[in-house]
């Protein structure tokens, strides 16, 4: 490449000219250009430049946050430049909704409240999916997998790290089994990984109520079956309200959605098929070795349901709590007991079921660890991974 001319540039005079060759080794011809040092240093300025232009002083990237779903394909939601690279993690996060679930609602209320700009504000690209509010773990997780495996042809990364709340954090287990290839790690936050008490009791009322009604094994009385159909339909809702046309609504059961969360379920049926980094019991302690097949497992949770008295859902919670005895703590839908997987983080900040996804609206506990805060942490636990 030949250089340019710098004839008529300020600071060269018109004196003599370099020439090395066999026959004059470092002489000057006379009539021939001589570099001044003021021409020298504006040389030295440009080449800095050069390289600084080339990518060896990099601007900061922005982070991108997506919503995505089986039908939609994946949309931009918003891009910012990161406050730092704390949660720059090497593989984009996916984040996982649970039962009843959403990406975000008539583009108004996010599942993950806030969480997806925090974890931006870090160097973060998000992505948030969409399966069927209503249906069982392996139906969503195959549905989750589709998404995992655009996301991985979008963003050309072969793997993703992995964040489920609640019945997604069973989700994201199966993908993990199915796809290793996929996962660079699982992070269940507030999962019944062992099934949960309030999925027993519900199960139990609608079976025994219409066996007392006369109904066979497998048919349901007339509450049964509203209930059923009240499910399925409020499954739907979620799918419109995320912005899925009517013509491509996700497939919704209701009963395969409860029976998929008893403990009966979980441990004769969904932990021997996906034992990775599972406790061998109710109530026990992960596998010391979190690590299965190259993907690191973990996992956090809360106990307590009335975390702030002017949240209103937290009295609904404190209903469901009921149907978990005195000794095992919970959040109002899952116990801390249940929620163990992999390297537990954490199963006892002072967080109720929606408070682990920063809702309703961010109406958390007085004084306690911010959930937000909690995900933040996570993910830079994952960066310093180098995941």
């Amino acid at each position: 490449m030949s250089l340019p001319n710098y004839r008529h540039i300020a600071g060269y005079r018109h004196t003599a000219s370099y020439r090395h060759d066999a026959g004059n080794h470092g002489e000057y011809s006379k009539g021939q250009h001589r570099p001044t040092k003021r021409a020298a240093n504006l040389w030295i300025a440009a080449s800095l430049g050069l390289v600084s232009f080339l990518g060896l002083v990099q601007p900061a990237v922005a982070a991108e946050y997506y919503n995505c779903s089986n039908p939609n394909g994946c949309q931009l939601v918003s891009s910012v430049t990161p406050q730092d690279d704390s949660t720059a993690t090497q593989y984009p996060v996916v984040l996982a909704h649970g039962l009843g679930g959403f990406n975000t609602l008539f583009g108004i209320l996010s599942y993950f409240n806030g969480i997806p700009q925090a974890l931006m504000q870090g160097g973060t690209e998000v992505y948030v999916t969409k399966t069927s509010a209503i249906h069982d773990a392996e139906f969503r997780g195959e549905q989750l997998l589709q998404q995992v495996q655009t996301i991985a042809a979008v963003t050309g990364k072969q793997k993703v790290n992995l964040i489920g709340h609640s019945l997604g954090g069973i989700d994201i287990r199966y993908v993990a089994a199915v796809a290793p290839e996929h996962v660079a790690s699982v992070t269940a936050v507030a999962s019944p990984e062992q099934g949960s008490k309030m999925a027993d009791w519900v199960l139990r009322f609608i079976t025994e109520s219409s066996a007392r009604s006369g109904y066979p094994e497998g048919e349901y009385n007339l509450l049964g079956r509203a209930l059923i159909s009240y499910h399925k339909f409020f499954g739907k809702f979620m799918d419109v309200g995320s912005g899925i046309s009517l013509k491509q609504l996700q497939q919704q059961d209701s009963l395969r959605a409860v029976t998929g969360l008893t403990s009966d379920y979980m441990a004769e049926y969904y932990n021997p098929k996906y034992p990775a980094a599972m406790p061998s019991e109710y109530c026990g302690q992960p596998p010391q070795d979190y690590v299965v097949n190259g993907i690191p497992y973990y996992s956090f949770s809360g106990v307590g349901t009335i975390t702030n008295g002017l949240d209103p859902s937290d009295y609904i919670l404190a209903l469901t709590g009921l149907t978990f005895g005195k000794d095992d703590p919970n959040d109002g839908l899952v116990s801390a007991c249940s929620s163990r997987l992999g390297y537990v983080i954490r199963d006892d900040y002072k967080m109720n079921h929606l408070d682990s996804v920063n809702q309703f609206l961010g109406l958390v506990g007085w004084g306690e660890v911010n959930p937000v805060s909690v995900y933040r942490s996570q993910v830079n636990r994952l960066k310093n991974e180098g995941l």
